[in-house]
């Protein structure tokens, strides 16, 4: 049976939602799955930024935000909880990571936001901090891509910095080498068609 190999290598990679998917949540996300296996699943969606200067509700690391230096709402669970995604360039996984950090899949990991900011400056490449994220309990998120909720690609470390996030589903599916990057084209609005 192949849903545990499923279900222990979707760490690390993105939920593209799918034009039908009906959640208002989730219209045209694109989600970084941070955690994946038997007991559910957790993620962020790197699309959705709010007006909230992050220099605003945590003090020393607006500077080490990515453009746009705003929070983003990771999602609709823990809106008053803030999480930390970076990339750390040349973070193999053979090499030890930086103080305050934890890789969750390649040079992608999660920033302790207890640190102190000075900690991590130096070895971050870039910094999203996100309100609140995205939770599936076990075996929702897989009953959910049966249902062809979510398209699941490969992420790149630029997707958690992309610096246009209202153009990134477009991005991350025009890149793709199959029909999904006809999905990019699909329009906002079809009933104007």
């Amino acid at each position: 049976m192949s849903a545990m190999t499923e279900v222990s290598s979707l760490t690390g990679r993105l939920l593209v939602a799918t034009p039908a998917l009906a959640d208002p949540n989730f219209d045209r996300a694109v989600v970084l799955l941070l955690d994946h296996d038997e007991e559910g699943s957790l993620g962020v969606v790197l699309n959705r930024p709010t007006p909230v200067d992050v220099g605003d509700i945590l003090e020393g690391w607006g500077d080490l935000a990515g453009e746009p230096g705003v929070v983003f709402q990771g999602g609709p669970v823990s809106l008053d909880s803030a999480l930390g995604v970076a990339v750390v360039p040349g973070g193999a996984a053979g090499e030890a990571a930086p103080l305050g950090w934890r890789r969750v899949h390649g040079a992608i990991g999660l920033v302790d936001l207890e640190a102190p900011p000075e900690l991590l400056a130096s070895a971050l490449g870039s910094l999203r901090i996100f309100a609140g994220y995205a939770g599936w309990g076990p075996g929702q998120l897989e009953d959910e891509l049966v249902d062809g909720a979510w398209y699941v690609v490969e992420s790149e470390p630029g997707d958690v910095s992309c610096p246009s996030p209202e153009r990134l589903w477009r991005e991350v599916l025009r890149r793709q080498r199959n029909e999904l990057a006809m999905v990019a084209t699909y329009p906002d609005d079809p009933s104007l068609n």
